[in-house]
């Protein structure tokens, strides 16, 4: 399985566009759940902790691996496009 270049920097890119979007993205909506938690007794705040884990760790994962899957396939998409021109 051969690699091109243009398509590793896109993933990379990808990647680092992934990174900046997940502190981001989980900032603000970690920021407005903690604003309106409502919890009382500490099972309740217990759960909500466990939701706002699950919920950064399905973000990264969404984050890192589709950010950088479309930057690899749009690296090659556009390299290939500037090889075929040169």
């Amino acid at each position: 399985m051969e690699f091109s270049l243009a398509g590793l920097i896109g993933g990379l890119l990808g990647l680092v566009i992934g990174l900046v979007n997940f502190s981001v993205i989980t900032a603000i909506v970690e920021g407005r759940l903690r604003a309106v938690d409502r919890s009382e007794s500490a099972e309740e705040r217990a759960t909500f902790e466990r939701k706002i884990v699950q919920f950064r760790r399905i973000m990264l994962v969404f984050e890192v691996v589709v950010l950088s899957a479309a930057g690899y396939w749009i690296g090659t998409m556009v390299g290939g496009w500037l090889g075929s021109r040169g």
